[in-house]
């Protein structure tokens, strides 16, 4: 059939380019649309996970001692450091007679003030009044030797002392007290000291000095060492409080209290070694520790179980991300996104010596709407991109590329059309391309399918002398051959005669070889007649026969009773000798080539032994195929036989394979049972 095209693009063919343009176009918009829903559900997602993430790590914050210190001083946390006010501490007292556990319980609250000088201060009462309600102050400080306070001299300025000052609600405690023998012993600083004076006994304090030097000092003169000081102070107001009722504890003015700490050396009262007013304190918690935690637009809210006032609001740092463009952040709002508007708040409680305290972390969308309309903004740009390149190419394709498509399928038709003489021994038609050559890729292509013809034609033209000549040689080697076989027939074709068998085979590889163009074409097309054969039998007597065609040495062990299968006597003879002769030629010189048949419920199987080297694992898998063969080039084995032999067993609907066993090389032939047979 000829084909028709007209001379110019259809209108249909035209409709068809501009609609796949305009999907491609309102695929781009779709796509981009598409990615931003998605972006904005999976912001949606991180940003809630965010927020639950910021919230679990200010609750462990928060449920840590020094949290726990800034939830129980909320109106502490912001203020000046000096002067220095009372905290109150997550633990119901203080171990202040026991070094390391007063030190321990300092460090781990956070409560201790940071002096530039290297010195800590720390005052702050229990958070179980029961405890005796007292002040603790604990501190350190770095001096030479202390020098302890004589007993019976009237003068401390002697010794190493320490002074304290309290005044809370226009009441002023204060008391001095010396080193005595690792103790600090209390007396009241507004009573004079003579002869008799009593101290204070509820006052109770100890003083440690290190033995090793601090860095930059040495053993001896000028040794600095740390030392460290716990003092319990007995203040009235607090036990006056604790014996009211209701029983109110902390003090709601705690943090109105003013503590004043000097440690004096001996002798100079005008620079002491340490002053809680040294200015460049700084403080131990700070609510900028949380702060830091929050993104913009998130508030903190901390306050007691059941209550109404917030005892702390945090807010997060204002948004820098810049105004975006109002189409782009209207846009974003209207992406669909389930679960968008709802409020995004964290909550959890935190419990304290004093009571339990709810936390709520609340999110703010507007954030990811602005980081959204960012990456729109972004993406609009590639998007605007992306459609100007679609126009462009349907411009390109509308006025440069149909028309010589269109040429080019005309022309291609009547190629196609030739075709159709090709099994007649025609000619494809020469492709005419002169109006369409290019240097673009139509024009290399349309050149490229004329220079293709041309050599298709050629190659076409010379495989048929080719397939002409081997039919030939084919023909004239038969008629060559059949003749001798015929008079050998006649001289051999007695029963009983060895010989007859392999005329026989002889004749009909002929009959199968002649006429056709190639040996692969010629076995592959073969036609086998397939009847019962007793296989025991059969390989019986072709070991036994085997030298007369040169294989020696050939034993067979079977099971000695009859395996009947259907197959083609002189095929599986063919294909047998095959490989016979494969093993001969590769086994070791004077070794046994071993046949054995065993049978199965199902199918008989036929191994061929034989001692030897194995086959290279890369030829294992290919000895089969046609012209493959292990032996040198030019031995005259053109890897025919094995090929043959597995031709041969698929016709008879067996299979044939080779392997690398220990000491040799195994062929193994397999044939299905005949029905009599199972």
């Amino acid at each position: 059939m000829k084909w028709r095209l007209p001379g110019r693009v259809p209108f249909r063919l035209r409709f068809f380019f501009r609609a796949v343009f305009a999907l491609l176009a309102l695929a781009t918009l779709g796509l981009a649309l598409d990615v931003l829903q998605d972006e904005k559900a999976r912001s949606h997602r991180v940003y809630a996970d965010t927020l639950r993430q910021t919230q679990a790590q200010i609750a462990a914050r928060l449920r840590h001692p020094t949290g726990q210190l800034m939830l129980l001083n909320p109106a502490v946390a912001d203020r000046p450091p000096a002067p220095v006010a009372p905290l109150v501490l997550p633990y119901s007292a203080l171990d202040f007679d026991d070094r390391t556990k007063a030190q321990q319980a300092v460090e781990t609250a956070g409560c201790a003030l940071q002096y530039p000088s290297g010195a800590t201060l720390c005052a702050a009462v229990g958070s179980n009044p029961f405890a005796g309600g007292f002040l603790y102050i604990v501190g350190s400080f770095a001096s030479g030797d202390l020098v302890e306070h004589v007993k019976g001299d009237l003068d401390f300025g002697h010794a190493h002392r320490v002074a304290v000052e309290v005044a809370m609600r226009g009441r002023r405690w204060r008391w001095i007290a010396p080193y005595e023998g690792g103790r600090l012993t209390g007396y009241d600083a507004d009573q004079p000291i003579v002869a008799g004076t009593r101290f204070v006994r509820d006052f109770r304090g100890w003083l440690w000095q290190e033995a090793r030097c601090l860095p930059g000092g040495a053993e001896g003169d000028g040794c600095r060492r740390r030392s460290f000081f716990s003092v319990r102070l007995p203040v009235e107001l607090f036990r006056e409080l604790i014996g009211a009722r209701p029983l109110v504890w902390p003090p709601a003015d705690l943090a109105q209290a003013i503590v004043d700490v000097k440690v004096l050396a001996p002798g100079d009262e005008a620079a002491p070694l340490f002053d809680s007013h040294e200015p460049g304190a700084a403080l131990p918690f700070s609510l900028a520790d949380l702060r830091q935690l929050l993104l913009a637009g998130e508030t903190l809210t901390v306050r007691r179980e059941g209550g109404s006032a917030d005892l702390l609001r945090l807010a997060g740092r204002a948004a820098n991300d810049g105004t975006p463009s109002p189409w782009i952040d209207a846009l974003i709002r209207r992406l669909p996104v389930d679960g968008y508007e709802t409020p995004l708040v964290a909550r959890d409680t935190i419990a304290t010596p004093l009571g339990r305290y709810e936390i709520a972390l609340a999110g703010d969308l507007r954030s990811v709407n602005r980081q959204l309309a960012a990456v729109a903004t972004r993406l609009s740009g590639f998007v605007g991109a992306m459609l100007g390149a679609v126009l462009l190419a349907w411009l390109a394709i509308e006025l440069t590329v149909i028309r010589r498509v269109t040429l080019l399928t005309k022309r291609a038709a009547a190629v196609s059309s030739g075709v159709q003489t090709l099994g007649r021994g025609g000619e494809l038609p020469a492709l005419d391309v002169r109006d369409i050559r290019g240097s673009d890729e139509l024009g290399v292509l349309a050149q490229g399918l004329r220079d293709l013809l041309a050599r298709v034609n050629e190659d076409m033209r010379r495989e048929q002398i080719r397939a002409q000549q081997e039919k030939d040689v084919w023909h004239a080697v038969g008629h060559e051959i059949m003749s001798p076989l015929q008079s050998l027939m006649a001289l051999h074709g007695r029963p009983g005669d060895p010989a007859e068998r392999y005329i026989s085979r002889m004749q009909q590889a002929v009959r199968v070889l002649y006429g056709q163009a190639s040996p692969s074409e010629a076995f592959e097309s073969t036609t086998l007649a397939l009847r019962a054969l007793d296989l025991d039998t059969f390989c019986g007597q072709l070991a036994a026969n085997a030298h007369y065609v040169g294989i020696e040495q050939v034993e067979y062990a079977g099971p000695g009773r009859p395996v009947t299968v259907r197959a083609d006597e002189h095929a599986l003879e063919d294909a047998l000798s095959h490989v016979l002769r494969n093993a001969a030629r590769h086994r070791t010189a004077g070794s046994t080539i071993r046949v054995t048949l065993d049978a199965g419920a199902n199918e008989a199987r036929i191994a061929v032994f034989n001692r030897g080297d194995s086959i290279a694992d890369e030829l294992i898998a290919r000895i089969f195929e046609y012209g493959v063969s292990s032996a040198p080039e030019g031995d005259g084995h053109r890897g025919q036989g094995l090929f043959v032999a597995r031709t041969y067993m698929a016709k008879m609907n067996g299979t044939i394979a080779a392997r690398n066993v220990d000491g040799g090389v195994e062929f193994v032939l397999t044939l299905p049972c005949s029905p009599a047979e199972r």
